[in-house]
């Protein structure tokens, strides 16, 4: 095929989009299912509904080929999980009692049974739900999803292309069962699994699928030879059959580096690859090993992960050196469009010049189809558009909105003095432990409180004029006395105020900080049904006032025990919103850092004795080739230790991770010279603790005992347990007691139970100290 013809049959595509709905149905259908308001034949009719929706959308955007398959009640990864068969042995009975409350008992677990781990989809704030495998597992094909949903589509006379989790892929993301080795290695069941990819690829065939798309985004990471020995031979077997679709193997997030030699040779039909910046060098790496010579590319030119407007003219240059590399290239997005918000047709509250910067799901879709249109009729047909464009960028980029000259000038001034604290954490300590006075094992919980209705009542109350500030005041008020009395009568040794005041840990600084843009509507999935929005970071950060001083002295005014200030770290404040793309991450994570300094000396200075710091992003926002750890591990703990370390010696700093592969950054935790750090624990049985150990972790840790993305109450006696493991590895004078996490997703009556089971854990354990001390 010449480069004209190969032009001349580009079209546009995407691997998912956004799953919710416009208002968010999926999250009310599914969460009305679980409250028993909601019938299974009306969620699944309501989850019929929004696929309906979304590919009727698409088609009607000029998109030629609609993915099915991304959509899910709870997570992909689980829906592969499914398809295969692997369901855990303590699951089995529900799954098989009622698929559905199995489904979702592997995801959110039930009383009497834990639910299965949950970590970060590489390097973004999804989260899937971990695979666990063992020698003993046996992998069955259930292809109803996938055939059933094709076949949805099909029957609007769509042109669809199912949408799986790759065989590979599935296997690294794959954890050792509880109660196996823990040097087994998943990816040993490849030859036990292929033949059940090869089954449900044989029922999609029978379907009518022309295509199936196979993603593989864990071979953009470093991986072994046995790692592309494996691929090679996937890819090779799958290849070979002859009872399947097309094969369209996808990758993501980064580079393919090693991997792209193996795929380009591999039989499969196609290769969709991100061309991005955050793909730099997948472009020349393609040339370098021939390109693709009959077969598709898909050309991944539109982010898929953030949300400014793309550049037109330069993908279009892109997508032209492409064409000579293959036989057939179409137009995508780099990523499914899971990962931004729906649409910025609903936003009212961001300035309309603001808003041409911005693309979200819908607009992301405009974009691909413009390019594929560029490219297959030539840029005249599309000559309004690019200057729209071209007005659009340049706007941008001479915005005074982007550039604070104060800001930079102070960014510019900063010393490694500044990140540094006055002492050694050994003196740090004494002063700490006179100050505070805390028993041995000390209690505390990470920050947030249950967001009842009432207080979700109250600021939607407060935004449409039903009450006046005064009025919601004094039920933020009402809140904090009610959550300091209950951790005083719990025994709960360091408190918190609960944070009701708060919407989200990051969009409510963002929303007192200058730079930060927030959305209205910009909902994107993290896990199951919780939803966030994340803020735009458009221009240069500041603090005009203080963000938090006032309510935490409120709280402490309530209670002789210390109450912990609590803030949002600077990684996180990036990671977890759309960060600008016009600077490097670093100098945008300085003047973040800066920014709560000012906030952390303010808390000091009225009297906050604990600070915490979240930084559960720090692991997520690893990059995921292991030669750019460096550089981003360097600015991201100097940002966190310039924002804690203008502090007196005896201001205890915490700080706080979850879900995530702890023991990828055990250096870069130590480095963050924080007092305490509390981390999640309880579903992976301590693993962070006998990291932490392994280390020579130096300061105090809480392994999290109270998995609070759970519905059940752990027993006194199973958070006990937990902390014996936790002592196993690290000394008692070192270890607290702890949640994984904050607490605004579970109600007051499993909040209340699990925390007095918690202190109850402690107590115990403090006894046997004791008794075996003496």
């Amino acid at each position: 095929m010449t480069t004209r013809t190969a032009a001349a049959a580009a079209r546009a595509t995407v691997y998912g989009y956004p799953r919710q709905g416009a208002h968010r149905e999926l999250k009310k259908a599914v969460e009305g299912y679980w409250k028993g308001r909601v019938t299974a034949d009306a969620l699944r009719a309501a989850s019929a509904d929004l696929r309906r929706a979304n590919w009727r959308e698409l088609t009607d955007a000029g998109i030629g080929e609609v993915p099915t398959g991304d959509f899910s009640y709870y997570d992909h990864v689980l829906d592969t999980t499914v398809m295969v068969g692997a369901i855990p042995e303590r699951h089995r009975a529900a799954v098989d009692a009622d698929a559905l409350d199995g489904y979702f008992a592997m995801a959110r677990g039930t009383q009497d049974v834990a639910p299965l781990e949950m970590t970060k989809w590489f390097d973004t704030n999804y989260h899937y739900l971990v695979p666990e495998l063992g020698p003993e597992t046996v992998f069955s094909a259930n292809s109803s999803k996938q055939v059933t949903e094709f076949e949805e589509a099909r029957a609007l006379g769509l042109t669809a292309r199912p949408v799986l989790v790759g065989p590979v892929t599935y296997l690294l993301l794959a954890k050792p069962a509880p109660g196996v080795a823990a040097d087994f290695d998943p990816l040993t069941l490849l030859d036990r699994l292929l033949p059940v990819y090869a089954e449900v690829l044989a029922d999609l065939r029978a379907a009518g699928a022309e295509w199936v798309q196979l993603d593989e985004p864990a071979l953009v990471q470093d991986r072994t030879p046995a790692d592309l020995n494996a691929a090679e031979r996937a890819y090779r077997d799958l290849g070979a059959l002859t009872d399947r679709p097309k094969l369209l193997v996808a990758s993501y997030f980064d580079r393919l580096g090693d991997a792209l030699p193996v795929l380009a040779k591999a039989p499969v039909d196609g290769l969709a690859l991100d061309f991005t910046e955050a793909a730099a060098g997948n472009l020349e790496a393609l040339a370098s090993v021939g390109g693709l010579p009959g077969k598709r590319l898909v050309a991944g030119v539109v982010n898929g992960r953030n949300i400014w407007v793309n550049d037109l003219e330069k993908s279009l240059s892109t997508l032209g050196t492409l064409l000579g590399l293959a036989e057939r290239v179409d137009v995508a997005a780099s990523c499914s469009l899971l990962h931004v918000p729906l649409d910025t047709g609903l936003e009212r509250d961001i300035e309309p010049q603001i808003l041409r910067w911005l693309a979200f799901a819908r607009q992301k879709t405009t974009e691909i189809v413009t390019l594929a249109r560029g490219l297959a009729r030539g840029t005249h047909t599309i000559s309004t558009q690019l200057a729209a464009n071209r007005a659009d960028l340049a706007s941008r980029a001479g915005s005074p909105i982007t550039r604070d000259p104060a800001v930079r000038a102070r960014t510019g001034a900063v010393t490694d003095a500044d990140a540094r604290r006055s002492q050694p954490y050994a003196e740090r300590a004494a002063a700490q432990r006179a100050a505070l006075g805390l028993p041995l094992l000390p209690t505390t919980t990470i920050g947030s409180f249950p967001q009842t209705g009432e207080l979700r009542a109250a600021r939607a109350d407060l935004r449409a004029g039903r009450i006046d500030g005064v009025g919601y005041e004094e039920r933020i008020r009402a809140e904090i006395r009610e959550v300091i009395s209950f951790q005083e009568k719990t025994g709960i040794d360091v408190l918190v105020h609960g944070e009701p005041e708060r919407n989200d840990m990051v969009q409510y600084f963002a929303e007192q900080l200058t730079g930060y843009l927030a959305t209205q509507h910009g909902w994107v999935q993290s896990y199951g049904t919780r939803y966030v929005r994340p803020p735009i970071l458009a221009g240069d950060i500041s603090r005009p006032e203080p963000m938090t001083v006032r309510w935490t002295t409120y709280a402490q005014s309530l209670t002789d025990r210390p109450v912990k200030g609590m803030l949002t770290g600077p990684v996180t404040m990036l990671a977890w919103s759309f960060v600008r793309d016009d600077q490097p991450l670093g100098d945008t994570a300085r003047q973040v850092a800066l920014a709560l300094r000012d906030e952390v000396g303010d808390l000091e200075a009225t009297g906050t004795s604990v600070i915490q710091v979240d930084e559960p992003a720090l692991r997520e926002t690893l990059p995921l080739r292991a030669a750019d750890h460096p550089a981003y591990l360097a600015w991201a703990t100097e940002s966190f230790r310039l924002t804690t370390s203008g502090v007196r010696p005896d201001t205890q700093i915490h700080t706080h991770m979850c879900y995530a592969e702890f023991g990828d950054i055990v250096q870069a935790i130590d480095d963050l010279d924080a007092d305490v750090v509390s981390l999640e624990a309880a579903r992976s049985h301590m693993q962070v603790a006998r990291e932490l150990a392994a280390h020579g972790y130096p300061r105090e840790a809480g392994p999290g005992v109270y998995d609070i993305h759970s519905p059940r109450v752990p027993g006194a006696e199973e958070a006990a347990a937990l902390l014996r493991k936790g002592l196993d590895a690290i000394p008692a004078e070192r270890l607290w007691v702890n949640p994984d996490c904050g607490l605004k997703t579970r109600g007051w009556p499993e909040t209340r139970a699990s925390l007095e089971n918690l202190v109850a854990a402690a107590r115990t354990v403090r006894a046997e100290i004791g008794t075996s001390a003496s």
